[in-house]
């Protein structure tokens, strides 16, 4: 899996059209193998990218859980501690 694609379930705030849709340029860039189509692709790859968004969104409006929602900036601490160790920084 491409390590810029994020969980988008279960925060709070729930993801923005915005996560959703950075998300789904980066599945369809490592699908693809394209950073940036060319001409003749590109109808078809911002096309793919649209409609990975939307259903992107439709199961994340469809998933249940009875845990609670994740804090993005508990969360984003937790991160920064991990590369932290991880790249020593």
């Amino acid at each position: 899996m491409c390590r810029n694609i994020k969980t988008l379930f279960n925060f709070e705030p729930p993801a923005t059209a915005d996560e959703v849709h950075a998300a789904s340029l980066q599945f369809v860039r490592k699908l693809s193998g394209f950073t940036k189509p060319s001409k003749a692709n590109e109808e078809a790859f911002d096309l793919a990218v649209e409609q990975v968004a939307e259903v992107a969104r439709t199961l994340l409006d469809s998933l249940v859980t009875n845990a609670e929602p994740k804090d993005r900036e508990v969360e984003a601490e937790r991160a920064k501690a991990r590369n932290a160790v991880r790249f020593g920084t």
